[in-house]
């Protein structure tokens, strides 16, 4: 790569240009050509050599970007020290004394990289800056990213520094209307770049948990600030290509194995840029989004009006879109991409099956995080069905694999903060009649029946890594359990073995916590049987067929010498019971089973996330439907999760008397009530009628119940409560961490990470 440890001088132009004069390379060619240990080489050996490569590969871009690299043979350069870059940042941000290398300024030499443009200030640019206002603006250049408006003939290039950007917005979408013509080699072009941009961003996976979450990713910051005068037109563009890209193509099959699809490559580093920029700071993006909603005049576009709120534009920008069909564009575009995997044709492959699904959730779960009139948009219509099937779909799917627990999170989490909203509960009374072959039993039923089944075989069914789950799994049940109006058999007894399951004594001793998933179906079943009973006989059914469940309950020994013994009988039957005396056991047709990971496959660790009582505030629902916060109590206090402890398992060494009055302070507020008068009233009633008419058909006793009540004779409704998603620290490091860890396993060609000092999390094998 260089002549030994001998500096070569930066004005030696015939020695540098051989590094980007050579026309038929591609981003493949220069990773084989430049290999790990020979950049690693010249960083310890000839430092001086490195960084003057690194500065004349910068400066190329910058004399690009303000000439428009008009001719062919400048297009090529442009492209080749973008891949160069690429291929050498990671080596650069792996090493802790090179890291700040692009953000010092070579002396003279930003002022030289500048000299075109009209900067008053002495003090030169550091090379981060220019390197990413240059990838800015080559991103909006006329015949080499976008469609040139100008009629063609000599003299006719359009300067860069000179066009509004804003009508070269790549896609038709939000805030722009035209659709350009499709150009593959734009869209080539567009990847490459916004592939060196990800990697300029990349310096985040070179420092461990910690550190990252204190400061702000300098990259991230510079270019999403009001420097970057092309963050407007780019973040539409990156938002209208993914949100308008359809996979399936023309309607033809097997069309995609006939045409590569240089969309989809953009669209995926396109959905990559976009997790990556709209990072920000836990807290203040929510209160930019409360800002966002009490404005009571909106302006018709966004970009009418001096930004405000958050100073990453990419987050403002996000936050204040409010238009209904920008809305509609956003929700059916996301919707369309994560329902593809689902689409079962009856010839096979001959629909192209997307693979960014993971980038897609994050996107979406941003969205209406950052943007609650979107989040209120997505609950109005029952097209949050569409995002909730195909959720369920990869939650189903990925139960079994190790290497997908970070998208078992992101799919409950987003679950989590749509239960917090009680259109959601009501929204899931919709009947489901999509055949998405799953293997899960046949069912006759409502959505809300498909999230119960599935989240039951999850905790069945699932491998051991996703027990952290279980809490908020029993939660999102929890918040949507007040507006179910009937649910199915399956589901009904689905819940009942889960309670069967989470209350025996040896599961209910064996760890402090585990209390709280018997505290969460109970409150489930008062929330039904308070405020939906009228339409739901199977479940009291099910309550009644399994009443031993509750007597047990409630005679719960808490002695020392019965928690011994429970805890005897965990050794012999370890884990919760994998089978259910109700499960049945026909799958739906054409599905296929959850499988594990294939040995080899490789993961990213992830960082631990926060108990349930840290990422959720209780809210009671009001009479008027409106939600109170309830504030937080110190979490050792008793709350009515029966939570009488800390989140942490209790230590092996504890001794079991210690639990003896642990355990009967729980014991004692198990809402056990309305459930124990409802038996009381109805057990002799249905067995009356079974004595007196020879009743063993479940039909029968079903039709009595349905019209049967138990107005009067039940305690008082207790208040709902809700528990919604609160963002803090530690959720954001989860975030940060299983999104880079995405990132870095899904850009494989070329490998831009493989094999450099990550810090940020682990690569493991399976």
């Amino acid at each position: 790569m260089f002549r030994g440890s001998v500096p070569v001088e930066a004005t030696d132009d015939a020695f540098w240009d051989q590094f980007w004069c050579e026309t038929s390379t591609t981003v493949q060619d220069v990773f084989a050509l430049v290999p790990a240990a020979e950049i690693r080489a010249v960083r310890e050996e000839s430092p001086s050599n490195l960084a003057t490569l690194c500065y004349k590969a910068v400066e190329k871009l910058v004399q690009g970007a303000n000439s428009s690299c008009p001719s062919e043979k400048e297009r090529h350069i442009i492209l080749n020290c973008t891949r160069l870059l690429t291929r050498i940042l990671p080596y650069i941000f792996e090493d802790a004394d090179w890291r700040g290398f692009f953000w010092s300024t070579v002396p003279g030499a930003g002022r030289r990289l500048d000299a075109d443009m009209d900067d008053d200030d002495d003090d030169s640019r550091p090379l981060a800056e220019s390197l990413l206002l240059a990838i800015a603006d080559l991103l909006f250049c006329p015949d080499f990213t976008v469609q040139t408006h100008k009629k063609t003939g000599p003299d006719s290039a359009e300067d860069i520094q000179s066009i509004d950007s804003c009508e070269y917005i790549w896609e038709a979408g939000v805030g722009f209307a035209q659709s350009p013509p499709l150009n593959y080699v734009h869209d080539l072009n567009r990847t490459e770049l916004l592939k060196l941009l990800l990697t300029c961003f990349s310096e985040a996976m070179y420092l461990p948990p910690s550190s990252e979450s204190k400061s702000p990713n300098p990259w991230v910051t510079f270019f999403s600030s009001t420097d970057n005068r092309h963050a407007l037109p780019l973040f539409t563009s990156l938002l209208n290509v993914v949100c308008a890209y359809d996979p399936v193509g023309f309607g033809f099959p097997y069309n995609h194995l006939l045409f590569s699809d240089h969309r989809e490559q953009l669209v995926e580093q396109a959905v990559q840029i976009l997790i990556v920029t709209l990072e920000h700071e836990a807290g203040s993006a929510a209160s930019a989004a409360l800002q966002a909603m009490d404005t009571p005049t909106s302006p018709p576009d966004m970009d009418e009006q001096e930004p405000a709120g958050p100073n990453n534009l990419f987050v403002n920008y996000l936050s204040r879109i409010h238009r209904e069909e920008d809305f509609s564009f956003i929700l059916k575009g996301l919707a369309r991409l994560l329902n593809n995997p689902l689409i079962q044709t009856y010839l096979p492959h001959s629909t192209k099956k997307i693979q960014f699904y993971q980038e897609l959730l994050i996107l979406f779960w941003k969205l209406c995080d950052f943007n609650k009139k979107f989040l209120f948009f997505v609950l109005k219509s029952s097209d949050v069905l569409d995002m909730l099937v195909p959720i369920l779909f990869y939650l189903n799917e990925a139960r079994a694999d190790q290497s997908r627990v970070g998208l078992m999170h992101i799919s409950v989490f987003i679950l989590l903060l749509l239960s917090g909203e009680r259109n959601f509960g009501v929204r899931l009374n919709k009947p489901y009649t999509l055949r998405v072959p799953m293997d899960i039993p046949v069912f006759t039923g409502t959505h809300a029946d498909l999230l119960i089944v599935i989240f039951h075989k999850i905790i069945t069914c699932g491998h051991q890594r996703l027990q952290p789950l279980f809490d908020c799994l029993l939660t999102v049940i929890v918040n949507i359990s007040p507006y179910l109006k009937s649910l199915s058999m399956v589901a009904a007894n689905k819940l009942l073995h889960l309670l069967e399951a989470f209350s025996t004594p040896w599961f209910l001793f064996s760890s402090p916590q585990n209390n709280h998933l018997v505290f969460f179906l109970l409150e489930v079943f008062n929330n039904i049987i308070q405020y939906q009973f009228d339409g739901n006989c199977n479940l009291v059914y099910a309550i009644i067929r399994k009443r031993n469940v509750f007597h047990q309950l409630a005679n719960l020994p808490s002695d020392s010498a019965s928690i011994q013994q429970a805890l005897q009988k965990k050794k012999k039957k370890p884990g919760i019971s994998r089978t259910s005396s109700t499960e049945a056991t026909e799958a739906m047709e054409g599905s296929r089973p959850a499988v594990p990971a294939e040995p080899g496959t490789l993961k990213a660790s992830l960082e631990a996330t926060p108990g349930i009582d840290k990422i959720t505030e209780k809210s009671q629902v009001s009479e008027d439907g409106t939600m109170i916060s309830i504030p937080h109590l110190n979490s050792a206090v008793t709350t009515a999760d029966g939570g009488g402890s800390t989140i942490g398992g209790a230590s092996d060494t504890e001794s079991n008397s210690e639990r003896d009055p642990e355990v009967l302070s729980w014991k004692t507020k198990l809402p056990l009530q309305t459930i124990m008068r409802l038996l009381q009233v109805l057990v002799p009633q249905v067995e009356k009628i079974c004595i007196d008419k020879g009743l063993t058909d479940e039909s029968e006793i079903l039709k009595f119940l349905q019209h049967g009540t138990l107005v009067g004779l039940l305690p008082v409704p207790h208040p709902i409560l809700i528990r919604k998603y609160q963002a803090n620290a530690g959720t954001a490091m989860w975030f940060r961490t299983y999104m880079w860890g995405v990132i870095y396993l899904r850009n494989v060609d070329p490998p831009v990470w493989y094999d450099t000092d990550i810090r940020l999390f682990e690569i493991q094998r399976i």
